[in-house]
């Protein structure tokens, strides 16, 4: 197997020897260069080709923003951002998401982070997942929407949790920017992201979508026309209380790989009574809801089970591991999942 050949994009020279040694320590990444700033990273990017990029937002001469957008137009090659816990550096990040980046990495303690080997096998996890990314082109013709005719409700009203990861911002704008104004079930979303990252994910969301996004609060009773993201590094569930359902946030670790884990989300969904259920497993790595979803199944087989295809899966792990279990109704294309939602839960 051939090495995963990156560069390491970065203003200080403390931050690209410590991350240039972490990525060094699997002996599945070669670092082939390192450069001060963007202007400095995309020269050696068109020169050495790299399987993948890290990129910090922050530097001088070029900044890792305009850095992306270069490389997206020109050159493009899977790139993990660098960025610091601040707001401003998580708007930063989302907007870097959008522009192209596959994933980002948050630095524990700011710019120069003394701590970085804290988080070193994260570092490594998210540059060996870009390195499996498709960087997808444009695609302007929408494929052919599937036969939803034979899609039977047996209750009034419908719930629909989602699980997203590498890949997953992006996604997730793809599918809850077509949903209309009368969208009327409620939406729940574990999205793999740290904490201080998922309320401006929300923010941005709720910026694009005509329905209302934001970042999910303990205890609070989900209403319609809402889309709810766990806050990072929470799991979220949803209980019955009555003929209402609240959200459960918790730090628990309960023996998940992820948290937010979609196991857990799709798991507190098998539980609800007297509610169509739908679930979708959207891009990433791993296999975080293959078994929610067969769960899911077993508690309510008339639920309906949605997960993005490979065509258009930045990383086609999750979803891989969700068709596997052979209990998903629909592979389809990100372009078709916000319009296949809105026609099955409105019947």
């Amino acid at each position: 197997m051939n090495s995963i050949r990156v560069i390491v994009i970065d203003d200080s020279a403390f931050m690209r020897k410590m991350i240039s040694d972490i990525l060094e320590s699997d002996k599945r990444i070669e670092v082939i260069a390192t450069a001060r700033n963007g202007k400095e990273g995309i020269e050696k990017i068109k020169k050495l080709q790299p399987d993948v990029v890290t990129l910090d937002v922050e530097m001088p001469i070029m900044d890792g923003m305009t850095a992306l957008l270069e490389i997206m137009n020109n050159n493009p090659v899977p790139v993990v951002m660098l960025s610091s816990l601040t707001s401003e550096g998580a708007s930063k990040t989302l907007q870097a998401i959008s522009n192209g980046a596959v994933d980002f990495i948050a630095k524990p303690s700011g710019s120069i982070s003394l701590d970085i080997q804290t988080i070193n096998q994260e570092i490594i996890e998210k540059v060996v997942a870009a390195s499996q990314a498709q960087l997808t082109k444009s695609n302007t013709t929408k494929p052919i929407q599937p036969d939803l005719n034979q899609v039977q409700h047996t209750h009034h009203k419908s719930i629909i949790a989602i699980g997203s990861s590498t890949g997953g911002p992006r996604a997730l704008q793809h599918v809850l920017t077509e949903l209309p104004k009368d969208f009327k079930a409620p939406i729940l979303i574990a999205q793999h992201m740290p904490k201080g990252f998922t309320k401006s994910l929300a923010d941005r969301l709720n910026a694009l979508s005509n329905i209302h996004v934001k970042e999910a609060v303990h205890g609070e009773i989900i209403k319609e026309n809402t889309a709810y993201i766990a806050p990072g590094n929470h799991h979220m569930k949803i209980r019955s209380m009555g003929i209402s359902h609240t959200i459960e946030i918790t730090e628990e670790k309960l023996g998940y790989l992820y948290r937010p884990s979609v196991d857990v989300l799709f798991e507190s969904l098998a539980q609800i009574k007297k509610i169509n259920k739908l679930a979708v497993v959207l891009t990433g790595m791993g296999s975080d809801g293959a078994k929610g979803i067969l769960y899911l199944k077993e508690k309510d087989p008339n639920s309906i089970v949605i997960a993005e295809s490979e065509e258009s899966s930045v990383v086609y792990g999750m979803p891989k591991a969700a068709v596997k279990t052979n209990a998903v109704d629909y592979n389809s294309h990100i372009q078709q999942i916000g319009s296949m939602i809105n026609k099955i839960t409105k019947g």
